[in-house]
């Protein structure tokens, strides 16, 4: 049985006993506004959600669930494209209720929640000039972005999220605790660290920052014409750059302010950039960018919080999204082709398509070395379909299929899992390559039974 409805309501009551944080119930009133998630598009019932508050509540729920046979989802910020944060009847394991956030100056080490948000952790860090490498919008979990990579403006610098997690707490399916870091529990270690949510739940994160207070960063944009010779151009400029600068190259509309009136609803080829360097050093690095003549430019100096919520306001929670996805190992012609061909159809000013540089600190690390297997692709691109009113859903669903089937045939065959949306088995498998098959035994010892499968799921080696 995989649901809560119909379950013995004594059951449910001393089960809420157990818990310190709220169970909510669908008949409850704040039943509907639990249930939300930050894509609209996903509208899912789950039997119970589970506010959990520390990592006895996580403990409970886990054995709860399993005792009773329960579909299991794990939700931090709710963020996920496909929505893997909910399901229908089952459980809702929530962790927004688990946050701190622990700066240790000695040496620049940050112990975070498993319910926080990349904001908050930004936020705190800020105070003491430190960053952690992380993605594009401060409302994204940690945990989420966490476990399936975490590609960002500090990539190139940096490397990915996962490079620098240096530990975590986790409940397994078994509902026992464990500490995972290089000494204790290594293969687990190994497996989160792209793995996604296959292995556990985990409640608290430590990872390395960096001595980082401010950069250099906006975006410069050119007509969608010209969109072919611009990447052509970024595709040769941006992995010589030096690690300090990064940028993703976009197709996409200008919705409206804080642009110039101008630039509204037009489509462009634009790059957002962001330094991390010296500032005295920036404009001769800037001069090749500048030489390709921008349309606009709104480049200057910033805290770092701020790049990291540059687009915040524009992507609330609470629109219709699609996404798909791929990666790439060099932008050809073909290519090229097919980013002006849609980047000149986006249906909706919010939808969009970025490529990722994957180079620098990010590339790196071994393909072996974590579960991340395209660390030799140059991109990790994605293409949203974005608008806030449900009478689009269709129009921006076919546009982002359309784009990716252009594409699909000239990538590297994967995707980065946090921009998949449900895809099946065959997609997680080329998106794990070489690493699947150490990933599917590392499964089987830790979930066995795959009670952990509402997720890009690897299934427990047979």
């Amino acid at each position: 049985m995989e649901m809560v409805i119909g379950m013995d309501a004594g059951l449910i009551a001393s089960f809420k006993k157990e818990i310190r944080g709220e169970v909510v119930m669908p008949s409850d009133g704040a039943y509907n506004s639990t249930r939300k998630v930050y894509n609209a598009m996903i509208d899912k019932h789950p039997g119970m959600i589970v506010r959990c508050v520390d990592v006895a509540d996580v403990i409970a729920s886990v054995n709860f669930g399993r005792e009773n046979e329960l579909l299991i989802a794990v939700r931090g910020g709710g963020h996920n494209g496909g929505g893997l944060g909910l399901c229908e009847d089952g459980m809702v394991i929530d962790l927004s209720g688990i946050k701190f956030i622990n700066v240790d100056t000695s040496n620049n080490t940050v112990r975070v929640g498993g319910g926080n948000i990349w904001g908050e952790v930004d936020h705190a860090t800020h105070a003491f000039g430190l960053a952690i490498p992380s993605g594009m919008i401060s409302t994204t979990g940690v945990g989420g972005l966490t476990l399936g990579g975490g590609v960002g403006y500090l990539s190139r610098k940096y490397g990915l999220t996962i490079d620098n997690l240096l530990e975590a707490d986790m409940v397994l399916a078994d509902g026992s605790f464990v500490t995972v870091n290089a000494k204790q529990n290594p293969d687990l270690f190994w497996a989160i660290r792209g793995g996604g949510g296959n292995f556990g739940i985990v409640t608290s994160f430590k990872f390395q920052a960096h001595p980082l207070k401010n950069v250099i960063g906006g975006p410069t944009l050119w007509p969608i014409e010209q969109t072919e010779e611009i990447m052509a151009w970024y595709d040769e400029f941006i992995h010589k750059a030096p690690e300090d600068l990064n940028g993703f190259i976009a197709t996409m509309i200008i919705p409206g302010p804080p642009f110039p009136e101008h630039l509204h609803n037009k489509q462009f080829c634009g790059v957002v950039w962001c330094y991390t360097g010296h500032p005295d050093k920036f404009e001769e690095i800037f001069k090749p960018v500048l030489a390709k003549k921008p349309l606009f430019q709104h480049v200057g100096e910033m805290p770092y919080p701020s790049i990291q919520t540059m687009f915040d306001g524009l992507m609330p929670p609470g629109m219709q999204w699609y996404w798909r996805a791929d990666f790439f190992n060099k932008l050809g012609p073909e290519v090229r082709a097919g980013h002006l061909k849609y980047g000149s159809k986006i249906p909706t000013p919010l939808s969009q398509m970025h490529l990722y540089p994957i180079s620098g600190a990010a590339a790196r690390v071994g393909d072996k070395d974590t579960p991340w297997a395209y660390r030799d692709a140059k991109y990790a691109g994605v293409i949203v379909g974005v608008d806030p009113d449900p009478a689009n859903a269709d129009k921006i669903t076919n546009w982002c299929k359309d784009y990716y089937n252009e594409l699909h045939p000239h990538s590297s065959g994967g995707a980065y899992s946090n921009f998949m949306m449900d895809e099946g088995q065959e997609r997680v498998k080329a998106s794990y390559k070489h690493n699947y098959q150490r990933l599917a035994r590392i499964k089987k010892h830790y979930d066995p039974n795959n009670l952990f499968r509402v997720n890009q799921n690897i299934l427990p080696s047979s």
